[in-house]
């Protein structure tokens, strides 16, 4: 019986198991890929764009609707904290143009690894090529998962970490949806954020 099972091993899903397995919590953390954080691995180019280096009070202005709704997010777990993070595990950063901070390294497999020897450091149970089919609920309680293979895992809360439905190579296949819509959650229509297009007098697509 696990005292929280986090679904997803990307970098929301691994912080928030480490964190609880910091906070004394017996944690179980699910990635149905064979490696934790593989679209962390192509982000920045390979580089992993961390985080900004800008003033935390400047963050909403990015996010197009609702901003107020992640403020609280934003100042609960600081882009500062985040950086301070990688340097206690032994990652050192540097800050480039428009304040986007990079691993100093340019590989963002240091991301990855220190973020993998956290949850290592706080006892975190790491379960790989283990899907998640159902989020349990009884009583109106959370009781546990259901695994791709039709077998049980027992736990009191659940952090639901997968990831949107924006690159299926990685892993991000739109499951979250589907779970949360099971417990009862509204789903919003799904549609492309940032896309190209493609003109027919231009060899190269147009970002919007």
């Amino acid at each position: 019986m696990y005292e929280l099972i986090v679904i997803g091993g990307g970098p929301a899903g691994m912080l928030g198991a480490a964190t609880a397995g910091k906070n004394g919590l017996k944690v179980a953390l699910l990635e149905k890929n064979d490696t934790l954080g593989k679209k962390l691995y192509i982000t920045g180019s390979g580089r992993c764009n961390v985080t900004n280096n800008g003033v935390i009070d400047d963050f909403p202005k990015s996010v197009v609707t609702n901003s107020k709704f992640m403020y609280s997010a934003f100042t609960a777990f600081s882009n500062l904290q985040l950086i301070n993070l990688m340097a206690s595990l032994g990652v050192r950063v540097k800050v480039e143009s428009n304040n986007r901070v990079f691993p100093a390294s340019d590989r963002s497999a240091d991301i990855v690894g220190a973020l993998h020897e956290h949850l290592l450091k706080n006892h975190v149970e790491i379960r790989l090529n283990t899907g998640v089919r159902e989020i349990l609920v009884k009583d109106c309680q959370v009781c546990g998962v259901v695994l791709k293979d039709g077998s049980l895992i027992k736990g009191s809360r659940v952090i639901l970490a997968v990831g949107g439905a924006s690159y299926r190579q990685t892993g991000s296949t739109s499951d979250g949806y589907r779970m949360a819509k099971k417990l009862g959650h509204n789903i919003i229509e799904l549609c492309p954020s940032f896309f190209a297009i493609l003109y027919p007098s231009l060899v190269e697509p147009v970002c919007l």
